[in-house]
C-alpha cells in the first residue's frame, strides 16, 4: 500500500531514477552482492529521507536486499511527486508527496512505522523521535539505525545522554566519505544551484553571507568564492571563525552582515538565526535562502509579521515588502533551498553517502543487539570500503603501505 500524489507520474519518476542510477557506481556494486546473499530478507525497513531520484536508488537497493521497505519523506517540500509514483509501481510502501501539510507529514510518518520496522535510515531524526515519543508501540521489534544529516546526530547524542534512546544508531553523518564530501562539496555545489536556478541572478561580485561554517558552510561559502562572490561569514565559535579568516573570507557578526549582504544562505543547524532586527536591517533586494535542515533558521514568521504585503515573484521566490519600502526574496519558504527549490545533492556524491547507509544498515541487521542503547560510530573499515569503491569506479588505484611502514606509524621506538 502506497498513498502517493498521482500514479500516472510513474513513466517520468522512472526516468529520474535510471538517470541516478546510471551514475551511481558504488551503490550499484552492492546491490550486486545484495541480490545474491538477501541478507536483508524478511526484515522491515522504515526510510524517512529526501524522496527524489538519488534515494529511490537507495531504497530499491535495499529492497533488491530482501527487505521490506516503506519510505516517506523527511520535508514537506523535498518530494518529487513523479519518483515516489514510480518508487510505488516497484513495489515500495511510499507515503509522500510534495506540499504536505504537518498533519499529513506526521501521518505519513506513522504510516511508515506502523508495520513495526526492523531498522530505520533517517534524515534528521523525525521517524527515529516518533518511535521514541507517540509511536513506542512500532519500535518493539528495531534492531537500530542510520542517521545521515548532522542535525539527527545532534538529536541522537542529547537522546543518549538523556538516557532516552531505546537502540543503536549508526552516527553516518560522521563518516569522513560522508561529512568531508556531502556535507563539503554535495551542499556547496546543490546550494549555490538552488539559488541561482530559481533566481536566474550574478553570484559574480556580490556580497554572500554565509552563516554558519561547519562542513557544509565551508563547502557554500567555497563554492559561492569560487563563482566570484565576496564572501562574508558569521560564526559563534572562534576557531572556526578563525578558520574562514585565514581562508580568505570576512569575518563579522550577523547584524552588521545584515547591513551591508546581498545574498543571505544560514547553514548553521540552530533556530532563530536570522530574525527581524536583521531583516529590518538589511538593502532593498536582498536573498534570503536556507541550508540547514530544518525551516527555523530564517524566522519565515517573524518576515511575515513585518511585511505589508507579500507575493510569489517566481516559482520558489517570495517577496515580502516592509514598511520601509524595502522588498526580501525569501527561497524555498525558508526549507532546504537545495532539495526544496532543486535536485538536491549530485548525484555522485549521493552514490557515497548511500553506500555508508546501505552498509551502516547491515552493520546494525548484524550486531545490533550488542551495540547498545547508543550513538555508534562509522568504523573505519566501512569508510575505507566506500572510498576505495569509489576510487576503482574512476579507474584508480592508489598507493599501500609496505608492512615496514605500517610497523613504523604504530611504533614508539626509533631503531
Amino acid at each position: 500500500m502506497s498513498i502517493i500524489r498521482d500514479e500516472s507520474l510513474a513513466p517520468a519518476g522512472r526516468r529520474k531514477i535510471d538517470w541516478a542510477g546510471g551514475h551511481m557506481p558504488v551503490l550499484a556494486g552492492l546491490r550486486r552482492e545484495l541480490e545474491q546473499d538477501k541478507p536483508l530478507q524478511g526484515l522491515r525497513l522504515a526510510l524517512c529521507l529526501h524522496l527524489e531520484a538519488k534515494t529511490a536508488v537507495l531504497a530499491l537497493t535495499l529492497r533488491a536486499g530482501g527487505a521490506e521497505v516503506r519510505i516517506c519523506g523527511s520535508n514537506p517540500l523535498s518530494t518529487q511527486d513523479d519518483v515516489a509514483a514510480a518508487l510505488a509501481e516497484q513495489g515500495v510502501g511510499v507515503f509522500a508527496w510534495r506540499g504536505t501539510t504537518t498533519d499529513e507529514y506526521n501521518d505519513f510518518l506513522q504510516k511508515t512505522v506502523e508495520n513495526g520496522p526492523h531498522l530505520l535510515i533517517d534524515d534528521g531524526g523525525d521517524v527515529t523521535q516518533l518511535l521514541h515519543t507517540t509511536g513506542t508501540q512500532w519500535a518493539g521489534h528495531c534492531l537500530g539505525g542510520c542517521e545521515e544529516t548532522t542535525t539527527g546526530v545532534n538529536r541522537l547524542r542529547a537522546m543518549e545522554r538523556d538516557g532516552a534512546l531505546r537502540f543503536p544508531m549508526v552516527a553516518v553523518n560522521d563518516a569522513r566519505m560522508k561529512h568531508l564530501f556531502d556535507n563539503r562539496y554535495g551542499t556547496g555545489q546543490s546550494t549555490i544551484d538552488g539559488i541561482m536556478r530559481n533566481t536566474n541572478l550574478l553570484l559574480a561580485g556580490k556580497r554572500v553571507v554565509v552563516l554558519g561554517y561547519g562542513m557544509c558552510g565551508k563547502g557554500v561559502a567555497l563554492r559561492a568564492k569560487g563563482m566570484g562572490a565576496n564572501v562574508i561569514v558569521c560564526e559563534a565559535d572562534p576557531v572556526r571563525a578563525c578558520e574562514a579568516l585565514l581562508e580568505g573570507m570576512e569575518v563579522m557578526p550577523a547584524l552588521e552582515a545584515a547591513r551591508v549582504g546581498e545574498v543571505f544562505v544560514t547553514v548553521t543547524g540552530c533556530h532563530g538565526i536570522l530574525g527581524e532586527e536583521h531583516f529590518a536591517a538589511m538593502n532593498d533586494g536582498a536573498l534570503l535562502a536556507n541550508a540547514g535542515h530544518f525551516d527555523v533558521e530564517i524566522d519565515v514568521a517573524a518576515l511575515g509579521r513585518m511585511a505589508k504585503t507579500h507575493r510569489e515573484v517566481r516559482p520558489n521566490v517570495t517577496e515580502y515588502q516592509l514598511p520601509s519600502g524595502n522588498s526580501l526574496f525569501l527561497l524555498a519558504e525558508g526549507r532546504l533551498v537545495n532539495l526544496a527549490a532543486g535536485d538536491g545533492h549530485p548525484v555522485e556524491i549521493m552514490d557515497l553517502s548511500f553506500a555508508l547507509q546501505t552498509l551502516g544498515v547491515l552493520y546494525v541487521r548484524e550486531h545490533g543487539p550488542s551495540l547498545g542503547r547508543r550513538v555508534v560510530a562509522v568504523g573505519e573499515e566501512m569508510d575505507r570500503r566506500v572510498a576505495e569503491l569509489f576510487l576503482a569506479s574512476r579507474g584508480l588505484r592508489i598507493d599501500r603501505l609496505t608492512p615496514e611502514q605500517v610497523a613504523y606509524l604504530g611504533s614508539w621506538r626509533l631503531e
